[in-house]
């Protein structure tokens, strides 16, 4: 797992936040719905540059990950070979990075029209 600061990637911005949980009410107790992931185990490497994202589609197990997949710059495949998505609510004793297993094993559900969300270059 990464420490804390080992991350970078970029934060929802908080109206943003506010509007998507209010149209995709989290499923499960804990809502997350906080950043996507560029890198783990960054420590020493720069913020990214600002984007131009939205979120394009959805996922969940059943039993207790749900996420949001973003398109950033026009794409959702990572660097890394994942997928660039936002871990949005977990049920209990689940872990936030078992979003990029959803996507890998389950797929994801495209949406109906893309949403455009502004992202913030950070850090956590």
């Amino acid at each position: 797992m990464a420490k804390p600061g080992s991350v970078i990637g970029w934060l929802l911005a908080e109206d943003d936040r506010e509007k998507l949980l209010q149209q995709f009410p989290p499923k499960f107790e804990k809502t997350v719905a906080h950043h996507v992931t560029l890198k783990s185990e960054a420590e020493r490497d720069r913020l990214p540059n600002d984007v131009e994202a939205e979120v394009v589609g959805r996922t969940d197990d059943e039993s207790g990950v749900e996420a949001m997949v973003v398109a950033v710059d026009g794409t959702t495949d990572r660097p890394d070979g994942l997928t660039y998505h936002i871990t949005w609510s977990l049920g209990g004793g689940r872990r936030a990075r078992e979003s990029n297993d959803v996507i890998r094993e389950r797929g994801w559900h495209k949406l109906d029209q893309p949403i455009p969300v502004k992202l913030q270059p950070g850090r956590f």
